[in-house]
């Protein structure tokens, strides 16, 4: 996978996997990676400050849940209504996009 493609699309790709229920930074890791049959392999390091920075944005709103294996309280992310908006707009925009770049192959144009 091209990093600057997911750099573009990270908002998108995470708002979208915690578009119907909340996860913590492993489980997000880990669907990203199941729904995708590995495409998205993210590491921690990308990841996280992703959240904290749209967490910030008040797109995703974070709550501590269950102890993970360390004993630590996880942090569950959830998306917000604002980032609900955010993600159908950034939808809309990655459509308009992929659907310009179909045009410029000549698909029957």
């Amino acid at each position: 996978m091209n990093p600057d493609l997911l750099r573009g699309n990270l908002d998108l790709i995470l708002l979208t996997i915690l578009e119907h229920s909340p996860l913590y930074g492993f489980a997000i890791i880990q669907a990203a990676r199941d729904r995708t049959g590995g495409y998205f392999d993210f590491k921690e390091g990308s990841l996280y400050p992703a959240l904290h920075r749209l967490e910030a944005e008040g797109l995703l709103a974070a709550q501590h849940g269950e102890s993970g294996r360390n004993g630590k309280p996880r942090k569950y992310y959830a998306i917000t209504d604002r980032g609900r908006e955010t993600l159908n707009a950034k939808r809309q925009e990655f459509a308009a996009f992929t659907g310009a770049v179909h045009q410029l192959g000549g698909n029957g144009a």
